[in-house]
């Protein structure tokens, strides 16, 4: 990491060492984004400069963070459960001087304007201020509750709004910024972000400098803070987690640079200087967050055997699409994670072979099937219609494997010879910046004039359309003859499967088996003690439907140790469906819930609520 900039203060810094701005002019930059109280017509955020002390004791951030801005008149900033003691406003990014400041009416989903006013001629607004201890975005972990049960640890997950709980600024994906960062923590705490990292040793003053020179949506700010350590995988990529985890995730990435190849083979050069992984504690609540130069992953994927690191397949591919070009608003999430899904299909067949790749996708399109039918159709659509509503409720497999689905079917009806170019020039022609559903749209007519497709119906329209792809995986099919035998009587032969044959196994066996079955299932196969956690939950999910008595210590541990929320609340959620279980359910919840990252905490809590 490069100090020359950073040993200065911080307003010297902006003044003399800022980065020049380019800044990206389309239709975005005008568009009113429901979750966001900024007005980017009117005054926007070009690049931030964060200066903040972490404390453990009280478990808030404090300092301050300076915004260069264009703009007059005033600027609306959101925040959320924020302590906003003073703005001021400078013309040179030098002089500050206290400027007049109010906040509006709190909203219980998009927080609090915070709104300045601006002098003529101003091109800086700094905010001092205080991070609240509940903030939705900060996990404050005690030692216990970390993989090496030696240090507190600290990190942030700002998808969708969640940046505003810790950041006072503009935070809707249509506006993209640079960053700079000043964190200081304890002395030998290692402090990462989303950003250029040291990957050396924690320093011993505990005062680490950031850089971000290509503008990103606020959501992927990110920091992570503790006992870290890394290591080197490949010329451009490593991983960084606590000493416990370090070996074995390092053998889970092996792949990290064959990855980075392979996509940059299908979809151009990598723009993000490096790509790292940040193996977190286990109770981040998703299963990665793309953050650009660091992805943030679960340490639920360590399998062992790399049977789950598709994920991080995953949180590459949005290096591309999410990152690079990213959605303006929440209704166009899919844009993020349709494309996302369908690059994670590409670089899997690459790496892994195409048999892989389909089973894989044909897993997710069960799983999106399933879900489907239990949403209300307005959820069913790609673009869907967020306003007024929390943007989480829009997270459903719709926007990740129908908008992978839609892709797919525009490459099977003009070849992946005239797709791939497409793909590979949508995300040059939109490189850092973000768009819109429509903006799509018309690009999509613009290069494909005579796409026979009806692009709307599976935009607009609820369901699958009946152009949806047949994607036949003969993977699978082996499996589900071997469970047509099994509901026969007759012995299982897996024949080597791999833990997506597995998964597909467990979640094809019948509603009802006896305790003989379960118990002989068991014996055979050694579910209960399986080190891969997505077989292990799946199993936890027929243990506790059929009672079956040896998994529950199992069970009991899995909720104790795992906090993504994927896994965990489709637990609570089967439990829950008898009064004896709910009962047992609200007591693990009970002893549990501080280990648990509020986003997930949150959603079970409003489960057994009902």
């Amino acid at each position: 990491m490069s100090l020359m900039c950073g040993i200065l203060a911080t307003a010297i810094f902006l003044a003399s060492c800022a980065p020049k701005i380019e800044e990206v002019q389309s239709e975005v930059l005008f568009t009113q984004d429901d979750h966001s109280f900024a007005k980017p017509a009117e005054a926007r955020v070009l690049h931030s400069e964060l200066d903040l002390r972490v404390d453990f004791d009280r478990r808030v951030l404090s300092g301050t963070v300076t915004h260069k801005i264009k703009g007059r008149g005033k600027i609306i900033l959101d925040t959320k459960d924020l302590k906003i003691d003073k703005a001021e406003t400078s013309a040179n990014g030098q002089d500050f001087k206290p400027a007049q400041f109010k906040l509006g009416t709190a909203d219980k989903i998009l927080g609090t304007p915070l709104e300045v006013s601006l002098a003529e001629g101003t091109g800086f607004v700094r905010i001092t201020y205080e991070t609240s201890p509940s903030a939705v975005a900060l996990q404050w972990l005690t030692a216990k509750q970390t993989a090496g049960k030696v240090s507190p640890y600290l990190y942030t997950q700002g998808e969708p709004i969640y940046t505003r709980t810790w950041i006072p600024l503009q935070d809707s994906p249509g506006i993209r910024i640079t960053y700079k960062a000043r964190i200081r923590t304890q002395p030998n705490f290692f402090a990462v972000m989303s950003a250029n990292n040291d990957q050396r040793t924690a320093a011993p003053t505990g005062d680490y400098r950031f850089d971000m020179t290509q503008p990103v949506p606020p959501y992927l700010l990110a920091l992570a803070v503790g006992e870290i350590q890394f290591r080197m995988i490949g010329g451009r990529t490593g991983v960084y987690t606590e000493k416990a985890m370090l070996d074995d995730a390092a053998h889970e990435f092996a792949d990290l640079d064959a990855m980075v190849a392979s996509a940059e083979q299908l979809y151009g050069t990598y723009r993000w200087d490096r790509y790292d992984v940040l193996v977190l504690p286990p109770s981040f609540p998703i299963g990665g967050m793309e953050n650009p130069r660091l992805t943030f992953a679960t340490p639920t994927i360590i399998a062992g055997d790399k049977s789950l690191v598709s994920l991080i397949s995953h949180e590459l591919a949005h290096s591309w699409s999410g990152n690079l070009v990213t959605n303006a608003t929440w209704s166009d999430f899919w844009l993020n994670e349709g494309f996302t899904v369908y690059v994670e299909r590409r670089i899997q067949e690459v790496l892994y072979g195409k048999q892989r790749s389909e089973m894989e996708f044909a897993i997710e399109i069960g799983e999106l099937k399933e879900e489907m039918a239990k949403l209300p159709e307005k959820d069913q659509v790609l673009h869907v219609d967020l306003k007024g509503r929390d943007p989480e409720e829009g997270v459903t497999l719709v926007p990740y494997v129908k908008g992978a689905l839609m892709l797919r079917a525009i490459e099977e009806e003009i070849g992946r010879e005239r797709f791939d170019p497409f793909v590979r020039g949508y995300f040059d022609h939109f490189a850092f910046q973000s768009i819109t559903t429509a903006t799509f749209e018309s690009y999509l007519k613009e290069k494909l004039p005579n796409l026979k497709l009806d692009v709307k119906e599976w935009i607009y329209k609820p369901g699958l359309p009946a152009s949806t792809p047949k994607i036949n995986s003969f993977l699978l099919n082996t499996v589900d003859e071997e469970v047509a035998k099994w509901k026969k009587g007759q012995a299982l032969n897996p024949k080597e499967w791999v833990a997506q044959q597995w998964l597909h196994f467990l979640r094809a066996l019948p509603e009802t088996l006896t305790a003989e079955q379960m118990a002989k299932l068991d014996k055979d196969y050694s579910f209960t003690k399986s080190k891969n956690s997505e077989i292990l939950d799946a199993w936890l999910l027929l243990a506790i439907r059929h009672k079956y008595a040896p998994a529950q210590g199992a069970l009991e541990e899995f909720l104790g140790r795992v906090g993504r929320q994927k896994f965990i609340k489709p637990l609570y959620q089967e439990m829950a469906k008898t009064a004896e279980g709910k009962t047992r359910a609200k007591a693990l919840f009970a002893k549990n819930k501080e280990n648990y990252h509020p986003i997930a905490a949150s959603a079970i809590e409003a489960l057994l609520a009902k």
